[in-house]
């Protein structure tokens, strides 16, 4: 490619919130505006690229020549490489210290590209919405335009936008930790357009907080807030999941484009020169394919919490022992550091017990194991990467949701899409087994394995070539980021 060709090519930064779920579904975004002729600079913090060259080695940034890889610090204290960082003090940080690194990166591509021809000049950022606080004010500063991409469903999205409403109201921040258990948050919010019938428990858990300078419910306002000075806002969605929400938006905000899901827009495309670049903070385990191409279809359960969620020693001992109760096979990823301040480790009973049928590990290539045709179910904690990916995938879920929006997925899972069940926040083992059995072989598991099938098609219709997500994707490149009439 000649030097007039790369000063032509139109030249998206993104930039994540730096953790797992954040980056897997930027990064997938960003793959799809290369494809569409994209130069793209991934900005990760030094932290998180650190541990990309461990967990994908060195020459997933070999890439190509206009997809390149730059990292800014944290300005956090070091910490043990394969460890989740605290999303409070992440929060805390992405207020105060990202806006200097990251201007400085862009004021460097831009010189590079007056200097050196070796890259296109900056024409737009595609930012985390969750670190619209410092992006807004870079892209400002460079008269570009910018898209928030938030990596969430319509209906947190919304739930996050009506906080400042919660607040106004004297619902949050919580009076004292009472309210978590004396009946508060089963209260029912008639207000928020295109959501009907939700509690307070079912918005985004941000706001369950007692102290009104809690950083991560802070962060979660400003960003908010800023939204409307975006050139677009992109929702990880498509338009047939949430059709009232995302029609509500659009009287809010003058561009909201559902584009999703990723991994199923990324299927069209007839060969991928990217596809070397994974996505995973951690080494992924890939024996258990072997051992689930070993069990029957529809029999194994897959159970996995995700990046950010922990349990306690006894949490960990209760969905243990429902798992084994339930006899059933199951696959089991324990993170190293799943449980809290502590090693995970399952009772020798527990492991005698299920030696035959259970297989654990530490991490694992998630989409491939969730499109095995031996798994028939998933035990999540509810994030929104895990139940689109189960979507896509056509396998119901059992869901336990820990924090963030993993509430608001839940309700949607159970109640407007027919796809899920919830377990209690207190594990107990009883409990566990009984809805195993039930997601598994039980007449509401049979009923929500028709509703996923169904919504596996409708996804793969949003993202054929003229669905509304690729259309959407069309219309955000063309009107928006490349600014044709």
């Amino acid at each position: 490619m000649d030097s007039t060709e790369v000063a032509t090519k139109p030249h998206a930064v993104c930039i994540p919130f730096p953790a797992q779920s954040h980056i897997k579904a930027m990064l997938k975004f960003a793959k799809l505006l290369h494809r569409r002729g994209f130069h793209i600079t991934f900005v990760n913090t030094e932290f998180n690229h650190k541990r990309f060259l461990k967990s994908l080695g060195p020459n997933f940034l070999d890439g190509l020549p206009d997809f390149q890889f730059e990292a800014i610090p944290d300005s956090l204290p070091d910490s043990n490489e394969d460890t989740t960082q605290d999303v409070t003090l992440l929060c805390e940080s992405v207020r105060k210290n990202f806006l200097a690194p990251f201007h400085t990166l862009l004021a460097k591509l831009n010189n590079d590209a007056i200097e050196t021809s070796s890259n296109p000049p900056v024409t737009c950022i595609v930012s985390d919405g969750f670190m619209s606080t410092f992006t807004i004010i870079a892209a400002e500063e460079i008269e570009a335009p910018i898209v928030l991409f938030y990596t969430i469903a319509a209906c947190s999205f919304m739930g996050i936008k009506q906080l400042r409403t919660v607040v106004e109201k004297g619902l949050a921040p919580l009076k004292d930790e009472s309210c978590l258990k004396n009946g508060f948050l089963d209260k029912v919010i008639d207000w928020i357009p295109g959501m009907k019938g939700i509690r307070l428990r079912d918005l985004p858990a941000n706001f369950r907080t007692t102290d009104p300078n809690d950083f991560v419910f802070n962060l979660s306002l400003e960003s908010i807030e800023r939204v409307h000075k975006a050139s677009a806002v992109v929702l990880h969605t498509f338009d047939a999941l949430e059709p009232d929400v995302l029609n509500a938006l659009s009287f809010m905000l003058p561009l909201v484009y559902a584009i999703g899901p990723d991994q199923l827009l990324l299927n069209q495309l007839p060969e991928d020169p990217l596809k070397h670049i994974g996505y995973s903070l951690w080494k992924e385990e890939t024996e258990c394919l072997e051992w689930l191409k070993s069990k029957a279809p529809n029999s194994v359960v897959y159970v996995n919490f995700g990046s950010l969620a922990v349990l306690t020693p006894q949490q960990l001992v209760e969905f243990g022992w429902g798992l084994a109760n339930s006899k059933l096979p199951f696959f089991w990823v324990i993170r190293p550091d799943l449980v809290v301040g502590e090693s995970a480790i399952l009772p020798p009973e527990f492991v005698a017990e299920t030696k035959e049928r259970g297989l654990i590990a530490s991490w694992c290539p998630q989409e491939q194991v969730l499109n095995d045709p031996s798994v028939g179910g998933f035990l999540t904690h509810g994030g929104w990467n895990s139940t689109i990916e189960s979507l896509c995938a056509g396998v119901p879920m059992l869901c336990w949701p820990f924090f963030a929006d993993q509430q608001t997925n839940c309700y949607y899972v159970c109640n407007e899409w027919g796809i899920g069940l919830e377990i209690n926040n207190d594990v107990k083992r009883d409990q566990v087994e009984k809805l195993v059995k039930e997601l598994m072989e039980g007449e509401k598991g049979k009923r929500m394995k028709n509703k996923v099938m169904e919504w596996k098609k409708i996804a793969e219709e949003a993202t054929s070539p003229h669905g509304s997500s690729s259309t959407n994707l069309d219309n955000l490149v063309n009107q928006v980021i490349l600014r044709k009439t």
